[in-house]
């Protein structure tokens, strides 16, 4: 095709910076229609981003022969439900991290996906596209050592208790949100599965959590955690350490590090009380154009580009319902 033409649901406050603006960043993407419950919002969204088609719903922009690609940025309980629609309409899929609300739906939407060979689904773990992470990788494989302990967590301030992010009947909760970032990070940086070991939790209200934070092991011994919070003592804390036999690594931000990150490596001299302290940063465009980018390779033909494909996203959802269980509690479930 000569460009990708993509569609969204609804008017998210997360689409300008996640698809909007690298879309005119793209000369061979377009953001052609849009969909909202409210109509007049639809269109408000619209004329500020300059898009053409504005559908009464979900299912008329589903049906838009001129839409071939659909992005997915509903509350986490109607990711699911969309995603299944959008694929069965014959488009491909950017959905919003968290893919579903929780493992069984993942695995729901990655046998339809299945189903269609032809057609992209990504789940918007955007970090992961940008150079950084295997620049991380880079240094984990070869500065560290053997590697012990992994600790990744993403605490951010959200005191709005009205907020979506805090409705268990759309699948809220710091988990879901921020959580479901530091469970990605530490897959990644493991590049394994981890097992929960136990867990705790503080709610906003019942069934809701404000705070997580999960003890994990993985099968070759090393042991992780990850932490999470939309509102926690810890106001606001991004990062990840990975600590070998030979030195440590910090990153503060490797979820948005076009704004601003830091890398810190130390090495361990063999003589007693020796270490030596190196900080890095990478540079590159804002993780959503890199994902736009390997979105568009992958719609192309090139299945490699997609680094967060449904089986990843199965795996990931099995690891945040283990962590609410480990917490004592239910794992979220669909809307509607």
């Amino acid at each position: 095709m000569d460009r990708l033409r993509i569609g969204t649901l609804g008017a998210a406050r997360i689409t300008p910076a996640a698809l909007i603006k690298p879309a005119k960043q793209h000369d061979e993407i377009e953001v052609v229609a849009v969909a909202a419950r409210d109509r007049e919002r639809a269109e408000k969204f619209a004329r500020k981003h300059s898009i053409p088609t504005v559908h009464d719903s979900y299912d008329a922009l589903l049906a838009d022969p001129d839409v071939d690609a659909i992005y997915n940025p509903l509350p986490n309980g109607l990711h699911g439900r969309w995603t299944i629609a959008a694929l069965e309409a014959g488009k491909h899929v950017l959905c919003e991290k968290p893919f579903t609300a929780n493992a069984d739906e993942a695995q729901q939407v990655a046998d339809v996906a299945a189903q269609h060979p032809d057609l992209v689904v990504m789940e918007a773990f955007h970090y992961l596209y940008h150079p950084l992470v295997p620049r991380l990788l880079e240094i984990v494989a070869t500065d560290l050592g053997e590697v012990s302990r992994i600790e990744t967590r993403m605490c951010i301030p959200l005191p709005m208790r009205n907020d979506i992010r805090y409705q268990l009947d759309l699948a809220g909760g710091a988990l879901m949100d921020t959580g479901c970032y530091a469970i990605h990070q530490l897959r990644t940086l493991a590049g394994a599965e981890p097992q929960v070991v136990s867990a705790d939790a503080k709610t906003m209200r019942e069934g809701v959590d404000r705070w997580a934070k999960a003890e994990m092991r993985f099968a070759d011994g090393r042991t992780g955690s990850a932490e999470c919070a939309l509102w926690s003592s810890r106001l606001f804390s991004l990062g990840a350490e990975v600590t070998g036999a030979r030195g440590t690594l910090s990153v503060f931000n490797m979820t948005g590090p076009q704004y601003f990150h830091r890398v810190t490596v130390k090495s361990r001299d063999p003589r007693p009380g020796k270490v030596f302290k190196r900080r890095e940063k990478v540079s590159g465009n804002a993780t959503y154009w890199y994902q736009l980018q390997a979105f568009l390779k992958a719609v192309g033909g090139d299945a490699s580009t997609n680094l967060t494909p449904p089986p990843d996203s199965v795996a990931n959802m099995k690891v945040v319902d283990a962590v609410y269980r480990a917490a004592g509690m239910e794992p979220r479930q669909p809307t509607g």
